[in-house]
């Protein structure tokens, strides 16, 4: 039976307030307009850390650019939301996209793709301390909700860490999060990040 990930995730922040606490959330960002419709949801309910880790942006300017837009929206937001910033580590994500550069978009290659960022949020959550770890990634319609929740799942059990069922798309948060970029006049790409991703 196919999981309502939207569900769990109404689950868990029901849970939550019934216990009257807002755990702190170590959340992964790819850029700032999918983050925005994310954060707006869940800033009640969450204390809520950006973990900007992107290594398969390129080129270089492109991940400064997509980084810097995400400081200023946080900034513009005001919604006490921190920042977490990490080195540009394009060389790791070559390493584990080798041999897989002509498979196609939302393939095994993104998925490694997703694994790679996913786990060093979740191992930067657990060693800070984060009650949660998660991805804006599921805003997005272009990419599959059920394997990254079954992605952040499999790290979850690996490394102890609660990770934060989610499928942002849901109740229009995608275009939701068009209309956020309108309002703050935010960069949007048109590429996911890596230079396999321009083909499509």
């Amino acid at each position: 039976m196919k999981i309502n990930y939207d569900l769990e995730l109404e689950k868990i922040i029901k849970e939550n307030k019934e216990k009257n606490i807002k755990p702190k959330l170590l959340l992964h960002s790819c850029c700032a307009p999918c983050s925005s419709s994310v954060i707006e949801r869940l800033s009640d309910n969450f204390q809520i850390t950006i973990y900007y880790y992107n290594p398969n942006i390129e080129p270089e300017t492109e991940y400064i650019l997509r980084k810097n837009e995400q400081k200023k929206f946080i900034k513009e937001l005001n919604k006490n939301i921190d920042f977490l910033d990490c080195d540009y580590d394009n060389e790791n994500f070559k390493k584990i996209s080798c041999g897989l550069e002509n498979l196609k978009e939302g393939g095994y290659r993104c998925h490694k793709c997703y694994t790679l960022r996913l786990e060093s949020t979740a191992q930067k959550a657990k060693s800070l301390g984060y009650d949660y770890f998660g991805t804006t990634l599921t805003v997005s319609p272009y990419k599959n909700s059920t394997v990254l929740n079954e992605i952040g799942k499999e790290i979850e059990t690996k490394l102890n860490i609660k990770y934060l069922y989610s499928d942002f798309k849901k109740k229009d948060g995608y275009k939701r999060s068009i209309e956020l970029s309108k309002k703050y006049n935010l960069y949007r790409q048109n590429y996911c990040g890596c230079n396999y991703s321009k083909r499509i």
